[in-house]
C-alpha cells in the first residue's frame, strides 16, 4: 500500500485513492465539494496546545513528533487510529491531508510513518529480537 501526504488544497488526484483529512479543523475557504475528503479523522490531530507550541518552536521537530506519539496513545485517539488502520486495510493507497504550510513536518507525516511501519514485517532484530532469543534460550535450558 502506498502512504502519501498531500495539503487538503491541492487537487485531487485519481492516484491519490482514499483521501483521509487528519486536520481537527475545516480547513478555511475550501468546500467540501473540492476537497473530495473520503474521511474526516479529527481525533488524529494533535491538541490545540501541542499544535500551537509547535507552532512557535518548528525546529522542535523531534520534540513535537514524541508529544504527538504520546497523544495518540490516549483511548480516544486510539479509536481513531484504529479507523484509520481499517481504512487503510487492502487498499492500494491512502493519502492523508493537511492544511499546513509546512508540508515536511506536520502530523500527517507522523501518521504517514505510523501506516509504514504498520506493514513492515518482524524481522527479529533489535531490542526485542534478543529479548525473544534470550527468553526462548532460557527456556531450553535444563533447572539445577
Amino acid at each position: 500500500m502506498k502512504v502519501s501526504v498531500k495539503r487538503v488544497y491541492q487537487e485531487p488526484s485519481k492516484d491519490d485513492g482514499v483521501r483521509v483529512l487528519v486536520d481537527r479543523l475545516w480547513p478555511r475557504a475550501l468546500p467540501k465539494e473540492r476537497a473530495a475528503v473520503d474521511a474526516w479523522l479529527r481525533d488524529l490531530a494533535p491538541s490545540d496546545a501541542l499544535r500551537k507550541w509547535f507552532h512557535q518552536r518548528p525546529a522542535a521537530w523531534e520534540t513535537f513528533r514524541k508529544r504527538y506519539l504520546k497523544e495518540l496513545a490516549a483511548p480516544q485517539e486510539q479509536e481513531a487510529l484504529s479507523e484509520l488502520y481499517r481504512l487503510a486495510h487492502g487498499k492500494k493507497s491512502v493519502t492523508l491531508l493537511f492544511a499546513s504550510k509546512n508540508e515536511d513536518r506536520n502530523n500527517a507525516t507522523v501518521l504517514r510513518d505510523l501506516l509504514n511501519g504498520m506493514r513492515k514485517p518482524p524481522t527479529g532484530t533489535g531490542p526485542a529480537g534478543a529479548r525473544i532469543t534470550r527468553d526462548r534460550q532460557a527456556k531450553k535450558m535444563p533447572r539445577k
